[in-house]
């Protein structure tokens, strides 16, 4: 039996006034829980299937809340991809109004990938969830999405697992030319430090050194203990530059990089893509862009 909380009785009401059918005509309803993991989806399903994504292009995946249409697609909706490890708080609200027949994959909690921790603020110790942000865990989100998507579809499993192999060379070549290109940036100026714990993978990945000021978005952003603890960690260590992400206010590394007096760049690309004439119009273009960031910032060579 469904469980529906009061908030999502009013927000089907509110969905009625909308007599746009959400999906087409599409027997394959998918939803995403944001512009990256919508990404990787359609990676993997092709062009003859649905996707309809919750947090747009633009907007933090964290503090997001769900809107009439939001609810009406997840009513019609047979699958949702989201990453899991609490990225998505307002997920419990999708769970408290799944419909029996609705499946829910975690794609950071069932891919085969090793978990890092965080390792600052409030959720310390919990799993980081930004596995994405390494190609090899973006390779791993595509092989849950393969299997969930053939697990429901046999008819269209071949071709969902073609799409998926292809994806996954992909990818395995798209790591190899950001390592390539982040050769240039000298070991000693691979200091990465950002407002939140995004970039852990990406720095395991890529052998840098990692911190940030709080571990996730929707935890209290700048405390006053924490701006104090990353100020004297950038003391200590005196980076090349301090960078921001797109998805939160710059105000916080700019502060501290007035203090220590070094430059700040940005934004950082890591819970959004961008706009489709943006720089991460999809996933390689969002990691290409970071890369890039991080040579202007950090002293490597230009781009040919």
């Amino acid at each position: 039996m469904d469980k529906r909380a009061p908030w999502v009785i009013t927000l089907l009401l509110v969905t009625t006034a909308y007599t746009t059918q959400v999906f087409g005509n599409t027997s394959l309803k998918i939803i995403a829980s944001f512009t990256v993991i919508e990404d990787l989806v359609k990676r993997v399903a092709g062009n003859n299937i649905s996707i309809k994504t919750v947090v747009p292009a633009g907007e933090d995946v964290h503090r997001w809340e769900l809107t009439p249409p939001n609810v009406l697609a997840i009513e019609e909706a047979d699958i949702v991809f989201f990453n899991g490890h609490g990225l998505e708080p307002w997920m419990r609200h999708v769970e408290a109004m799944a419909h029996d027949s609705l499946t829910l994959t975690a794609l950071a909690e069932n891919a085969d990938y090793k978990p890092l921790p965080i390792l600052t603020g409030q959720y310390k110790g919990n799993p980081n969830p930004h596995m994405w942000m390494d190609p090899k865990g973006a390779a791993a989100y595509v092989e849950v999405i393969a299997k969930t998507l053939s697990e429901h579809y046999p008819e269209h499993a071949a071709a969902f697992n073609a799409r998926a192999t292809g994806a996954i060379e992909d990818l395995t070549l798209l790591d190899q030319q950001l390592s390539e290109r982040l050769e240039g940036i000298p070991q000693t100026n691979r200091l990465l430090f950002t407002s939140e714990a995004g970039m852990s993978y990406f720095a395991r990945a890529y052998d840098f050194e990692e911190a940030s000021i709080w571990g996730l978005n929707h935890e209290t952003l700048g405390s006053a203990q924490a701006m104090e603890s990353m100020s004297q960690r950038l003391v200590d260590n005196r980076p090349q530059a301090l960078f921001y992400e797109s998805t939160v206010p710059f105000i916080h590394m700019d502060a501290l990089a007035r203090e220590v007096g070094v430059p700040l760049k940005g934004p950082l690309y890591v819970d959004t893509l961008s706009a489709t004439d943006g720089p991460a119009y999809n996933y390689p273009a969002m990691l290409r862009h970071n890369v890039e960031q991080l040579h202007e910032g950090l002293g490597g060579a230009r781009a040919e």
